[in-house]
This record gives C-alpha cells, structure tokens and sequence, in this order.
C-alpha cells in the first residue's frame, strides 16, 4: 500500500484519515498504511455526496443554478421560458444548444426588464441576454421628415438630405442614420415587403459577426505594387479593419457606434482617429526605427505617434502620403509609406477583423491538453521562450527523443520557415499555437535543396495533432515512414466502420482550429493564388484522420486501394473549401474516390467530394457533387446533398423532401429555391461561409434540432432570433412595432 503515499495524490484526499488520533495513524504506518487506503475510498464517496449538497444549495440562486433549475426559479416569478430547441437524444449536442440557449442572464434579469418595460434601451439589453447579439435600438419615426414648430425645434429628429455632408450620407439607410425620410406604411414585421419608416415602427440593428483580435503581427508588403505598400493581414488580401467595441456608459444608454462591432470607415477613422488607433485600441502599428520610435527600456517599438498617421482612401494605391505620414485605409486594411521612407526592418500590426465563430486559427480562447508527462518546448520571437524557431525547438525533440513532447508558440508571429517531423512508433507530437495566439506559418521554398511543404512521417500508432496554427503557401503532406507491408484489415467483415478502422490504422493525425488557406494564398480580393492545389496530401498512411473546427482547402489521399482497407476521415464543424465548384474537395489523383471512410459532421464543404463510403453525414452542406464508391455503407441525414448525386441512403435531406410530388418545371424551381446561399464564399471576407438572409428556411432551420445546416449549426442563430422575437413584443413601447434588422 505504500504506492498511496506522496504528494502526487489529491489534496483533501486525506481529510478522514487525519480526524484519526495519531496512536491509529502511527499503527496504520507500520502496517503499510491499510486504513488509510480504506478511509481514501471512503472518503471519496464522503466527497461526491458533499459535492450534491453544495450544488444544491447553488441551485438556490440563478448565477450558480444548474440549468435544470433555471425553470424553477423563473416559474417563481413567472418567467415564461423561452423556446427549448428539439431534443436531437444525443447529449453532447443537446448540451451545446442549452448552453447557447441558456436563459439565465434574462431570469435573472427579469424584474429589471419588467420595471423598464416600453423603454427603448431596454431592447438592446434583451438582445444581449436572450441571443447574446449587441445591438441598437431606432425608434423610426424619430426620421419621420417633417415641418417642425419654430418655437419646438427637435435637433434630434431627421432633417433634410446635405449633399455635402459625407458622413451622413454614408450612414443612410444604416444603424446611425440621422436623415429624413418619407413616411413608409407598410409595417415593419411584414412577412412580405417589410417597411421601416413609420410612426409605430421599432428597428432592433444586431451584429452578428464578432471582432476577433491579431497582436504583433507582421504586415504584408506587397513588392508586386511597390516597396512602399502593405496590408495589415499576413495572407496579403483587403479585409475590413473591425472596432474594438467599448462597453456603454450606462444601461439606460442607445449603443453608439463605439459600441457596437463594425467594420471601421475611412471618414470616421479620419475625424475621431484617437477612438480607433493606438495600442490596446482597434489597431495599432509597429516600425522597428522608423522615425526613431523605439522603447529602449522594453526593448520593442512603440506604436507611430497617432500625429503621423493619416486617413487615406488606397484602392488604387495612387495616394502618396506626404514625408512623415503614414497613410491608412481602414476599409481595405492597407497601409501606404511615403517614398524614400520604407521600411527598412519589419512592420508589425494590431487591428481586429470579423467572423462568425471560434474557428479555423484565430485568437479566441481553446481548450489545450497534453500527455500527463509530455515535455514542453517553446518558441517565440519575443525574449522568455525557449527558442526562437520552430526548427530550433523540433531539434531539441529530436534529440531529446521523448515519447509525448509539445511544441507550443507563444506569439502571433509569422514564422517563414521549413519543417520536416519525423515521428517513431509510440511518439506523439503537438505542434500548437498557445492559448489567444494566432502564429502563421508560411512554408516558402527558400532553397532548392529542402522540401517546400510541412511535411510529415509517421509510423506504427504514432500520433501528431497540429492546433491552432494558420498556414500558408503551401500544403501539409502526410506519409509513412516504413515503406513496408502495409497494415491490413482482417476480412471477416465486408462493411468495416470507421471505429473499426481506427483501431487498426493505429496511428492518429488531428487538425484542430487551424486554417490551412485554401489555394495556399490569396490575391487582394480573396480571389486564392493556386486554386488547383491541396491543402492536405496523405501518402500510404495507415492513419486516422481527423479535422476540428478548422478550415481547410481539398484534401488528395494517395492510398493503396487494392491492398489495403480505407482509412477514416472525420471532418466536424469545419469547412473543406476547393475554391471552385468544379475542383476536388476530398478525393485522390486521377479524379479517383478517395480511399477513405469519410464521416462529417456540421460541415460545409465547397467542391467535389469523391471517396470510398460516407459512414455518417449529418447537419451538413454538400455544395457540389458527392460520389461514393460503395452505398451499402453508411447513411446521410439532414443534410443539402445536390440532385443527381451518388450516395448511401439518404434521410431527411435536401432538395429530396422538396421534391416529393413534384416534377418538370416546378420540381426545378424547388430545387434552386432550396440550394444553400451564402453572403461569401470567399474565404478571407467576413462574411464567409454565413448563411443569406434570402437563403431557404428548409436550410436555415434544416438540421436535426432546428437549426440551419453547416458549419455554423453550434450558433443556434435560428433559435436565437425565434427566442429574441418573442421578447420584444413583451417589452417594446406601448402602440409600436418592433422587429429583427441584420445588420451582419
């Protein structure tokens, strides 16, 4: 009994055993310490009943309820619950909509909500607490345009158009409107042709997509326009500079501008440039030595003085800024030298861009685990790790030859470089980004003589998981060490599953929130540079590959398919984007089916997918023709499937159900009624991969709990607004109409 002793143990494990007089514990020693393994088992159950006690007592209170309870405690004050959802009977899933869903914030917020009942910043917070969406609240006949009493003037209220006011005018239609508009009588919740301009008429503005932070990262210079001209992202494409949005004064309070997460203009960056630049601000840039800004003490540049940077629109790059000034288009991300004062060291920018989820690489908080013994390498360019180079820290590895190691980066850098791991049986490797940071790993052929991919070699039951990384320039290529006998599977079975699969594949490859950029690099419209290449190619490896939360371009696996079984592809809540409908998302050479088991789950997937079987697809997007090898296996459900497309069995999926019945011209028009629209599919827009408002409601609301299909079925976006509708008519003025108006 004496493995029950050390400090490896719990704390508290002890608690019973050190009640004991000390006579019993110096008798329990020379004994080999039975009665303390007794009292430990004992005192484990001791602690899962006191565990029960205090979460009931927690119950108490709506803050640390359980969500079971928060109906109680609403029924108590005759809080009606919002919609629950459909209950799918998988309890992951239905766990992650409950959360989402969760009505704690406006229990607890109800006898607040009911006292300021009819006032119009009270909607703003219901926005918040029930679809967890920040918002601004108009009352529309506020720019009702009118003839006012001289003696009663309201400054507040719409006035005619100035055709020489820019910054009014951008604004028309919008959020921050503050024109006159001619009154509209058709009513704002109209299910038809919605109207806004009308006395009873209450527009709620909600933001959907969510301003995600980049720190001290390089800017791109563009050599092709000029040495003088960069843009804030890394990948070289435009993409709108996002506010860093600032909490509001006070709850009574309509949400500005300031408040709310919105791409920045050039007019307002131009007229309140101290709101959005400087660091800890919306953005903020770096010059090593440029003008002498250099904080000797901490060693780093300090942000350019917010006095040498001035708005520009940079479009065309045809604006030269004067000696001394940095030009900045906020719209376009970009940012312009003057001439004979480029940089002659790096340049380094914050700035905050939009997207809808935690996904793909990005700076947003993750889950991190590792073996209990793994060995911790770290790099960064900044001083405290404990390389500079990822090829420095895998040298260490190598030499140091442990069987669970992680390589952790601890900044958002660009790390241009190549990388070469070659894993032994039994070893397993992370290669992951640290929590809140966002590397970038440009794989560029710097010399002929080296491999110009991450590549990769594993054998036996070795394990490699790459999280949280941007990649670039090129693509992951994945093989087998030992080129001998492959790794067969037994052949009792004609209908292997892909659980069965993991086992004797034995080794493990795992892809979590990492952007492997589709087309390896993007122009300045978005438009990728090598549409035709992949992002991951698998050579003869017996593994299990798995993609998380993570967007990727096609995947080529290059298998035996005479010799050998399929190997398992999961994909879950990630999107395979081949950058064109006719291009391959997941197949092999030669436009042959993959020789893989593919199982997908909330995903939406751009190109042709082509592979052995699909074990499972459920709640995803198929934008393009599927085919599988065997239909036996396997079956898709509540999923966009194209017509015409060979698959396994297929249950409630679309257009097949808006199908049933119907033929010729009518069953056509269905069919394009129903097929997915998106408000981007170019990867590196903001809106990328986002549902239409105009898309089908078969799709919207087509999963299997009601919500929409694809990768964004966790936002539960349809359930939020159903619940966020049915709170407003509760809480809007007395004699108006209030509706939903997405603004993103």
């Amino acid at each position: 009994m004496n493995d029950l002793q050390g400090p490896s143990q719990p704390e508290g494990l002890d608690h019973l055993y050190e009640l004991l007089p000390a006579f019993y514990r110096s008798r329990d020693a020379d004994r080999g310490y039975p009665l303390m393994g007794l009292l430990r088992v004992i005192n484990e159950q001791v602690e899962v009943v006191r565990r029960n006690i205090d979460q009931l007592y927690d119950n108490w209170f709506v803050e640390t309820a359980e969500e079971w309870a928060l109906p109680y405690i609403g029924d108590l004050i005759g809080f009606q619950p919002v919609t629950p959802g459909v209950q799918t009977g998988d309890p992951a899933a239905d766990a992650r909509r409950d959360l989402i869903l969760s009505a704690r914030a406006h229990i607890g917020h109800t006898i607040r909500d009911r006292r300021g009942k009819g006032v119009l910043a009270l909607l703003e917070l219901i926005a918040q607490d029930v679809a967890g969406w920040p918002a601004r609240a108009v009352e529309f006949y506020r720019l009702l345009g009118r003839t006012q009493n001289l003696s009663y003037l309201h400054t507040d209220r719409g006035a005619t158009v100035n055709l020489r006011d820019v910054e009014a005018l951008s604004k028309l239609d919008g959020p921050f409107d503050q024109l006159g508009h001619t009154v509209d009588v058709r009513r704002i919740g109209s299910a038809h042709r919605r109207g806004r301009y009308n006395i009873p008429s209450v527009g709620l503005f909600v933001w959907r997509l969510r301003p995600y932070s980049v720190t001290g990262t390089a800017a791109l210079c563009l050599e092709e326009d000029g040495p003088h001209c960069y843009t804030f992202s890394a990948l070289g494409q435009d993409t709108p500079l996002y506010r860093k949005p600032a909490p509001e004064r006070r709850p009574a309070d309509i949400a500005g501008e300031m408040n709310v997460p919105a791409p920045i203009t050039r007019y307002a960056f131009e007229k309140r440039m101290a709101d959005f630049y400087g660091a800890g601000k919306s953005m903020a840039i770096y010059v090593d030595n440029w003008g002498g800004y250099y904080d000797a003490e901490k060693r780093k540049p300090k942000p350019v003085p917010i006095e040498s940077i001035i708005a520009a629109d940079l479009t065309n790059w045809h604006y030269v800024p004067p000696r001394g000034k940095i030009a900045v288009d906020p719209v376009r991300g970009r940012i312009a030298f003057p001439p004979g004062q480029t940089p002659r060291q790096k340049v380094q920018v914050d700035y905050y861009y939009g997207f809808s989820e935690n996904m793909g690489g990005g700076e947003y908080d993750r889950v991190l685990s590792e073996p209990r013994a793994a060995s911790v390498y770290t790099v960064s360019q900044q001083p405290g790790a404990d390389y500079i180079r990822i090829v420095d820290a895998l040298d260490a590895w190598r030499r140091d030859r442990p069987a669970d190691a992680v390589i952790e980066i601890l900044d958002s850098a660009v790390y241009i470089e190549q990388i070469k791991i070659v894993l032994d049986d039994g070893q397993s490797l992370q290669l992951r980004a640290a929590n809140r940071r966002r590397p970038i790993l440009r794989l560029i052929d710097l010399r002929p003589d080296l491999a110009d991919a991450l590549s990769v070699e594993m054998s036996g039951d070795s394990r490699l998981v790459l999280d949280g990384l941007l990649i670039t320039a090129r693509a992951v290529h994945i093989r087998r060490k030992d080129e001998g006998d492959p790794v067969r599977y037994d052949e009792d079975s004609a209908e292997q599953t892909s659980a069965r699969a993991e086992v004797v594949c034995g080794a493990r490859v795992v892809i979590r929130h990492c952007t492997l950029v589709p087309g390896w690099g993007l122009q300045n419209n978005c438009e990728p540079r090598r549409p035709t290449e992949p992002s991951i190619e698998v050579y003869n490896l017996r593994a299990a590959l798995r993609i998380e939360k993570s967007i990727v371009g096609s995947i080529q696996i290059h298998e035996d398919a005479v010799n050998t079984e399929p190997i398992p592809l999961t994909i879950t809540d990630s999107v395979v984007d081949a950058t064109g409908p006719y291009q391959e998302a997941i197949g092999a050479p030669g436009s042959w089916p993959a020789h893989a088991v593919l199982t997908v789950r909330r995903a939406t997937i751009f190109g042709i997918v082509q592979v052995h079987a699909v074990e499972l697809a459920e709640n995803s997007i198929f934008m393009d023709c599927v085919h599988v090898a065997r239909r036996q296996i396997g079956c898709m459900r509540f999923c966009y499937v194209p017509p015409g497309c060979r698959t396994p069995r297929r249950s409630n999926c679309q257009p097949d159900m808006v199908d049933a019945g119907k033929s010729g011209e009518e069953r056509e028009r269905e069919r394009q009624r129903v097929r997915p629209r998106f408000n981007s599919v170019q990867y590196g827009t903001p809106a990328y991969c986002q549902l239409a408002e105009t898309c089908a409601q078969e799709i919207k609301t087509g999963a299997d709990d009601e919500s929409e299909m694809g990768v964004f079925h966790d936002l539960f976006q349809p359930q939020r607004e159903a619940n966020l509708r049915g709170r407003l008519g509760q809480f809007v003025p007395a004699g108006m109409e209030a509706d939903i108006l997405f603004v993103s």
